[in-house]
């Protein structure tokens, strides 16, 4: 998977885009790890009831420029892409994806896309 100005999960309606105020001591401020390579990672359950040992988590990478990213929803092994919007509990991994992604706007890191 490429990295993308704009990207979305699987089976999302919405998309996220980059921010342009993107700053690296943001992405480490929230959990970011930098790889050697120099993009940042951050991995996060969206599991409510077990964070430590995930049944679905939330992937996302920002390259070094930080002019693009990636992210998917992963399979508690973390390598297979899962759809959050057609699991049987939906609403709880929802629930935390939705609490992600509104910390990383206001931190000016990854925002809503307009349509």
């Amino acid at each position: 998977m490429a990295f993308n100005r704009t990207s979305k999960l699987q089976g999302d309606d919405q998309a996220y885009t980059i921010s342009d105020g993107i700053k690296k001591f943001s992405l480490r401020d929230v959990g970011f790890v930098e790889s050697k390579n120099g993009s940042f990672t951050l991995k996060r359950s969206l599991d409510p009831t077990s964070p430590y040992s995930a049944t679905v988590e939330l992937k996302v990478t920002v390259n070094p420029d930080l002019s693009g990213f990636k992210m998917a929803a992963l399979a508690g092994n973390g390598l297979r892409e899962v759809n959050i919007f057609k699991m049987e509990r939906k609403d709880a991994f929802l629930e935390q994806f939705h609490y992600i992604m509104e910390n990383l706007a206001e931190r000016e890191i990854i925002v809503p896309a307009k349509d």
